[in-house]
């Protein structure tokens, strides 16, 4: 799904609005053809509205002690 190339932010342990704040900050300064990985204490249900509007794709996958990976790319 995503291009070779990849960005990394972790917001695990992060209060309300930081984690949307940082994902939303990282992808408006993503180059095309890159990929953010999101690692996240929570499943954010209220970015994956705004990911759709915005044209991207994801998967998430739930990893060790509930936390989860998110892979965010352009359409």
């Amino acid at each position: 799904m995503c291009a070779s190339k990849t960005q990394e932010i972790d917001v695990r342990g992060l209060p309300p609005p930081e984690p949307f704040e940082l994902i939303i900050n990282a992808l408006q300064t993503l180059p095309v053809g890159e990929c953010l990985h999101v690692h996240i204490h929570r499943e954010p249900y209220p970015l994956y509205e705004v990911l759709l509007d915005g044209g991207f794709l994801w998967h998430t996958t739930k990893i060790e002690d509930n936390n989860f990976l998110i892979r965010i790319c352009y359409s």
